[in-house]
């Protein structure tokens, strides 16, 4: 049985479907002083999945945890936790001292409840595998990689693929080798949460269609800046590919002002701007 919640219910109802099983919403009653309480279905088989992106975790990760406990007392001895986002993976590791590793807290704070964890294209920098942060869990990471590749050649688009910085190169590469794409990276100096500075690779973009591509997209800064200077360049459009749009605050905006065309993304967080579907590609691991 597959459980979601409703801000994610037309994904998680979709999965259900895709894989051929049944699907309840779980009922979240939330009182005035900001406590909730979670209805579940009063008969649960062994095994339950539950379906919830992490995007603006604080008050969800409480709500899984009462949806776990519950679901237990109700006899799911395994539960399986598909959240195409995952949340609070930047912080891996303290900057300066008495900073919070909040990577790790998360882990092993999921680890508790979840046997098995399946997401999609994890921000993971310095800690290269999900096993070392979330332990005692089995962990399925995906990539929406080769769903964005059969989504750039299904619109018969030949673009110019750009990575914002060094870090989205494993992405970019991965679109760009299915597709038969031209492919590069900018390089990124950040000085804070909305000031970066962002320098071009050394290729000619004049005429060129560009595609920035990303994991996520949250501010939305460091895509607007790469934009602008692309266009400065001489490129005729710029679009913008991301697996996570988070777009906190006016992000998008901010991106559609410094010239961009398109933004697509997949389902991975409700948003306008979802054009890949993500079911698919998570129930292959379900079945």
């Amino acid at each position: 049985m597959i459980l979601g919640f409703a801000e994610y219910e037309s994904q998680a109802r979709k999965l259900a479907e895709t894989v051929g099983t049944s699907y309840h919403i779980i009922d979240v009653h939330r009182f005035p002083d900001g406590e909730c309480k979670l209805t579940l279905p009063s008969e649960l088989p062994q095994h339950v999945v539950i379906c919830r992106s992490l995007d603006h975790p604080n008050e969800k990760l409480i709500e899984l945890l009462l949806a776990s406990e519950t679901a237990r007392e109700l006899g799911a001895s395994k539960q399986t936790l598909v959240a195409p986002y995952l949340c609070y993976m930047r912080q891996d590791t303290a900057f300066h001292p008495g900073e919070s590793i909040s990577q790790r807290s998360i882990g092993r704070f999921l680890s508790g409840m979840f046997d098995v964890l399946i997401t999609v294209d994890p921000h993971l920098h310095r800690i290269h595998h999900l096993q070392t942060v979330i332990p005692d869990t089995q962990i399925f990471t995906l990539s929406a990689s080769g769903l964005m590749a059969d989504f750039l050649q299904s619109r018969e688009l030949t673009p110019f693929l750009l990575g914002p910085d060094a870090e989205s190169q494993q992405w970019v590469q991965a679109i760009a080798k299915p597709a038969g794409l031209d492919f590069d990276v900018c390089s990124k100096i950040r000085s804070g949460d909305r000031a970066v500075s962002i320098s071009l690779p050394e290729r000619s973009l004049k005429s060129r269609h560009i595609v920035l591509v990303d994991d996520v997209v949250s501010s939305g800064q460091t895509l607007a800046v790469a934009a602008g200077k692309c266009l400065a360049a001489g490129a005729v459009r710029v679009d913008v590919l991301v697996s996570h749009p988070l777009f906190a605050e006016q992000g998008m905006q901010l991106i559609k002002q410094a010239g961009v065309t398109e933004i697509w993304s997949t389902d991975s967080i409700t948003h306008e701007t979802n054009i890949i579907p993500l079911a698919g590609l998570l129930s292959e691991y379900l079945s």
